[in-house]
Formats: structure tokens, C-alpha cells, sequence
């Protein structure tokens, strides 16, 4: 995903296409804080957090001025791409730089609050991943397939998982299963004391 957002906002670049630089640029944050919810915090993550912020409001920023831009143009498209979709981009950026304000604030989610940030960040990604390819790029699919209500399917799918997830996450009772974990913990314990017989042994 990371890949495929950085290569696509280099292309949009090198082709001025400022559309598809926001769609690139938003993807790859949505991404990189979504993994980075998942790994320990320390001093530096604060830092971290607060450049997250501010890249989510240039952002939003700038997709909210070209989709007021390409609203006010004579063809009403730029790229192809009417203004909704940049102001679905700037008001979900807005949303998800306060999201990195309150992770500031309460220095850390846990538990169903960390899977929920990571799970719709991600979702957000892949599903401007999909969106790109099966809507945006229609003409490159047979004839016979070519039907935007069919493409759409694939193409909505992540939003679809985003909101099961979300529900399922926040509103249920549902906690991640932790036996893999138990698993690993008890495996380390045994390696942990293998490696000390051995060591008593040597003595």
C-alpha cells in the first residue's frame, strides 16, 4: 500500500495531475500512522503524532481548495475527477487530524481503541486503492466487464469491511483472539529457560 501510494503520487507529479497527487499523498498517510498505531510508543511518538497532524491539514487543506477550484471551473472536472470526491478527502482528513490530537492528548489508544484507528485507516487506504483502480481506471477492463455497477462493487468493498469492523470493534464485545500471543509468550519462557540449563551446565 505504501508503494503503490508513493509510485502514484511521483506519477501524478511528473504529469501534473493534482487530483491524484491528493488521492496518493492521503493514501500514504493513512497507511504509515495506521501501522505506526500498532507498534510501542515512546518519547519520540509525540513528535510523530504532531507531524501526522500537520500533514493531515495541509492535506485537507489542499484538497478542499482544489475541489472548491475544479467546483468553480468552467468543465466542473479536473483529471477526470469532479469536486466531491476532493471534499470527501479534505473533511476525512480534517477528521483524521483530530484523531492525531487526541492521541497527543491521551499519549496512546489501547485496546479496541487502537485496532478501531488502525482498522479504518487502512480500510480508508485500500478503498482509495480500489476506488482508483476499478472506477478510475475503467477503460483498461474488457468490454464485457465494463459495467460501473459492477466495478463499483469491488470498489466500495473496503468502506463495506470499514463499517462492519468499526461496529464490531467499538460496539460489541468482540476482543482479538490473544492464543497466538500466549503461544509465543510461553515458547520465549521455554527458550528463555533452555538457554539457562545450558548456561548452568557449562559453569
Amino acid at each position: 500500500m505504501l508503494i503503490l501510494g508513493v509510485t502514484g503520487a511521483v506519477i501524478a507529479v511528473l504529469k501534473s495531475q493534482p487530483a491524484n497527487i491528493i488521492g496518493g499523498s492521503i493514501a500514504v498517510y493513512f497507511v504509515t500512522t495506521a501501522l505506526l498505531t500498532l507498534r510501542g510508543r515512546d518519547e519520540k511518538s509525540r513528535w510523530t503524532d504532531a507531524s501526522a497532524m500537520l500533514i493531515a491539514i495541509v492535506i485537507g487543506f489542499l484538497s478542499l481548495r482544489l475541489g472548491l477550484q475544479v467546483y468553480h471551473s468552467a468543465s466542473g472536472k479536473i483529471d477526470g475527477v469532479p469536486p466531491a470526491p476532493l471534499f470527501v478527502f479534505g473533511a476525512v482528513a480534517f477528521l483524521a487530524a483530530a484523531g492525531d490530537l487526541r492521541m497527543m492528548l491521551v499519549r496512546g489508544f489501547h485496546g479496541k481503541h487502537r485496532i478501531a484507528r488502525h482498522v479504518w485507516r487502512m480500510c480508508f487506504a485500500l478503498f482509495i486503492a480500489s476506488g482508483s483502480f476499478f472506477l478510475g481506471q475503467a477503460k483498461v477492463f474488457p468490454k464485457p466487464i465494463r459495467i460501473i455497477p459492477l466495478l463499483a462493487i469491488p470498489a466500495l468493498m473496503p468502506l463495506v469491511l470499514l463499517i462492519y469492523w468499526m461496529v464490531r470493534v467499538r460496539f460489541t464485545k468482540w476482543r482479538p483472539s490473544t492464543t497466538g500471543v500466549l503461544e509465543m509468550t510461553q515458547n520465549q519462557q521455554e527458550s528463555r529457560r533452555a538457554s539457562a540449563r545450558v548456561a548452568r551446565h557449562k559453569r
